[in-house]
């Protein structure tokens, strides 16, 4: 298999988290190399968190983990969509089942187009 190119953005590459079954957009994240062979290794999504500046395992507080059926890489070799079963409600932090649940409309408002929460975020990190 031919490398990943992670030259660009500081060592970084794109992933895009897509459900596999409904194609829903789920999240956008970021992996550095240990990410992806972790990845690659496990089936299981572990990103690299930009803000902790260290490795993140989909769903290590949450429970909600994504596992891997599909992996799609781009033709330069520095994004990837992962086609995943999402496993324990949902993938946004925020307790949507996925991140791109605010839609702006023609005139610049923004418009929340899902329906309830899954879980809520207060409780499954402990903040209450």
């Amino acid at each position: 298999m031919k490398p990943m190119d992670f030259s660009k953005m500081n060592g970084l590459i794109t992933v895009i988290a897509q459900d596999y079954v409904t194609s829903e957009v789920l999240m956008v994240a970021f992996m550095n190399q240990e990410a992806w062979e972790e990845t690659l290794a496990t089936r299981r999504a572990c990103y690299f968190s930009r803000s902790r500046n260290r490795l993140w395992r989909k769903g290590e507080e949450s429970g909600n983990v994504q596992l891997i059926k599909e992996i799609l890489v781009d033709c330069d070799r520095d994004a990837v969509v992962l086609k995943v079963e999402q496993v324990g409600g949902a993938a946004c932090h925020t307790g949507y089942n996925s991140c791109f649940y605010t839609r702006v409309n023609a005139d610049g408002s923004e418009t929340i187009i899902k329906d309830a929460k899954v879980f809520d975020p207060d409780t499954v990190y402990g903040k209450k």
